[in-house]
């Protein structure tokens, strides 16, 4: 293990603060001057957006989000809250493991001769501020993949090593998220350096704040804070219970990964196939998608060659391509296989769900299909079939 691994792996009494809007920019200043690259979300082009943060000011302060299937929207808040969203068209993935990644270069000499230089990735030392509890599950489930095997991949790890990590935790779910029902959030449990949970009421706008590293306590002690109160500690816990109970999709209560498993000639796979585009915006979204391929591009002259890693997706022709054609080669096949590996097939590879319940997939569907949808839909056909004389 890594140092910071150790130190995440070692027992950490936790300290609590309050922290009011001056200190989360003394937080974010703080962190800039550890040589660090804060990354939150901010308003850009209609959306609410992860980005660099010069300060705390930067954040969404007073903005919040409509969601539905097929449907985003950002919306003026009366209340000035900061974190009162949900999730954004990124998710962390975009920076701890890029959309395209550079492996070598190639270059051809006048004189003859070939030079091939590898790629060696650069080490970025990131500050994520705004990490949803479903999304540092997801950060969770990229390390296992990523780096938790035998073959650890050297450009995750340049980005993921050492990564300080500030958790928010949801106090106002979506009408797409299900975080509840993956056993994801709305709280933060572990894997954080810093928790915030958002409190706004007649007491002011404030945040409760808990370490969880001892990097985190050490940031802590430097910002401007008071000690914890009990009104705000108890205020915060009772709008992150609340917001457990107004989520807005949930998954049927059976086990997944025997339902994906039994239902793989139900009818409804035809039902969905009738209104999926094979786009693949699903898993261009999803936090834990991490499929590639890889790419070699030249210039004009040809004395000049690159090979890029970038992103890839199962809903792609091309994905699955053997020398006798593709493997899955209609809409149907494509999406039961993303459904089925997804919630199903992933425990048998990284032993736990590869779906964390942010709702991204849903919401970024141009068609708006909602993957609790097909799963409570499977699981009645499942039943009726289990139950008809």
């Amino acid at each position: 293990m890594t140092d910071r691994e150790d130190e995440e792996a070692a027992p950490h009494d936790g300290v609590e603060a309050v922290l009011d809007r001056d200190g989360l920019d003394a937080l974010v200043r703080a962190l800039r001057r550890r040589g660090r690259t804060v990354i939150g979300p901010t308003v850009r082009d209609g959306a609410i957006v992860l980005d660099e943060l010069d300060s705390a000011q930067a954040l969404p302060y007073g903005w919040g989000v409509e969601l539905e299937a097929g449907r985003y929207r950002v919306r003026p808040r009366a209340d000035g809250a900061a974190f009162a969203h949900s999730a954004g068209p990124q998710s962390w993935k975009s920076f701890l493991h890029p959309e395209r990644v550079r492996q070598w270069t190639a270059d051809r000499h006048p004189e003859g001769g070939l030079t091939v230089r590898e790629e060696r990735p650069k080490s970025v030392s990131y500050a994520f501020l705004g990490v949803r509890p479903c999304d540092l599950r997801a950060i969770q489930i990229l390390d296992r993949v990523m780096s938790g095997g035998r073959y650890r991949d050297p450009a995750y790890l340049s980005r993921r090593t050492g990564a300080f990590l500030i958790a928010v935790e949801c106090t106002e779910p979506g009408a797409t998220c299900f975080c509840v029902s993956m056993g994801t959030g709305p709280a933060a449990d572990a894997g954080y350096d810093l928790a915030l949970t958002e409190v706004v009421d007649a007491a002011g706008h404030r945040f409760w704040c808990r370490s969880g590293s001892a990097e985190g306590a050490a940031v802590l002690a430097e910002l401007p804070h008071r000690g914890a109160d009990e009104p705000t500690r108890a205020a915060a816990v009772h709008a992150v219970r609340e917001a457990a109970e107004r989520m807005g999709r949930s998954m049927p209560p059976v086990d997944l990964r025997t339902l994906m498993r039994d239902t793989l000639e139900a009818e409804r796979w035809d039902d969905v196939t009738a209104r999926c585009l094979s786009c693949g915006n699903c898993t261009m979204v999803c936090p834990t998608c991490f499929c590639t391929t890889t790419e070699d591009v030249t210039d004009l002259t040809g004395d000049h060659a690159e090979r890029w890693r970038r992103w890839d997706s199962c809903y792609d022709l091309d994905f699955s391509l053997l020398h006798g054609g593709p493997v899955r080669a209609t809409p149907h096949s494509r999406y039961r296989q993303w459904l089925t590996h997804k919630i199903g097939t992933w425990h048998d590879q990284f032993d736990s769900s590869g779906c964390v319940g942010c709702g991204r997939c849903i919401v970024w569907c141009p068609t708006g299909i909602d993957l609790t949808e097909e799963a409570h839909a499977l699981h009645l056909e499942d039943r009726r079939k289990r139950t008809a004389p």
